[in-house]
């Protein structure tokens, strides 16, 4: 039997939302947002230092874009400069908007696929309607489409094979509780022959997810305080405890992509000195892949 990894804390911060973990290997830092907190989190696990920086509007995912940020908000998409420790974030520029269907969504799950095309999911920002208005949208080429017609409650998952041929997307709202692959056109940029993935769960909804150098698809078992790994033919096989109810997204860093960062949300009834919030780091026994940057 394998022993499971120890389980680190990453720093002392409580996130009310930590969603969006990347790991930017020319800065050995990870980079991740609190979404209700409007906040961009930079850490280095080496140092143990960690800062934040204020943002205009709720950021739902980032992606890296030059030596900046693609940061998918409330309104839309918007470009960061390069951010500087003890300054203040720079401006944001607004790149493309989106077309809500209705009052008070947001971006959500997102990130680039292999080739730096930029895809991000929209929700209606109150869970509890159930409002299936969220859409999937592709930004490339400085222009923002919605090139696959699907209707989300709460689009999450998002994630590319590493061949690339092989897109991942969720739906984790309660009514749902599904993850869906998709072949993916790496050279039109379009996916298509959707198929179920993960019908459900062992316990908890599913949420944000990375895939390690084998094809092994993580996911965060939201509610249940678990990470799984599935295979890339659908068959679990692990399952690991974390020390917190709700784990957000995952993703791989470190110097040799070995450690797996897991980002938490924070109940507002979480008990004083529960880690729920927590930014959490293990190492799984494999590798990941070098998270892509937007390419305009």
């Amino acid at each position: 039997m394998n022993t499971p990894p120890q389980v680190e804390r990453l720093g002392d911060m409580l996130c009310a939302v930590g969603e969006s973990p990347v790991w930017r290997a020319a800065e050995q830092a990870l980079y991740w947002t609190d979404i209700p907190a409007r906040r961009l989190w930079r850490c280095e696990p080496g140092s143990g230092q960690a800062r934040h920086w204020q943002l205009p509007e709720m950021a739902g995912c980032i992606a890296m874009r030059g030596d900046g940020w693609l940061a998918a908000m409330e309104t839309g998409l918007y470009a960061l400069p390069a951010l500087t420790a003890g300054q203040p974030a720079p401006a944001a520029a607004p790149l493309a908007q989106a077309d809500h269907a209705v009052p008070d969504m947001r971006f959500n799950d997102g990130r680039c696929d292999r080739q730096g095309r930029f895809w991000a999911g929209t929700m209606a920002q109150d869970m509890a309607r159930g409002l299936d208005t969220g859409r999937l949208y592709r930004y490339a080429g400085g222009e923002l489409a919605m090139p696959l017609p699907l209707a989300l409650i709460v689009p999450n998952g998002m994630a590319f094979s590493p061949d690339g041929r092989t897109m991942y997307l969720s739906d984790s709202h309660p009514d749902r509780q599904i993850v869906w692959a998709f072949d993916y056109d790496t050279d039109a940029g379009l996916p298509h022959n959707r198929r179920v993935f993960i019908e459900r769960l062992p316990a908890g909804r599913p949420d944000g997810a990375a895939v390690d150098q084998d094809g092994g698809y993580w996911i965060c078992g939201n509610d249940a305080g678990m990470l799984y790994r599935y295979a890339p033919d659908g068959r679990l096989d692990r399952s690991l405890r974390l020390p917190a109810a709700k784990p957000a997204m995952c993703a791989f860093g470190g110097p040799g992509l070995d450690t797996l960062f897991v980002t938490s949300i924070r109940p507002p009834a979480a008990p004083d000195g529960a880690l729920d919030g927590a930014v959490f780091a293990l190492r799984p026994g494999t590798r990941g892949l070098e998270e892509p940057a937007y390419i305009g």
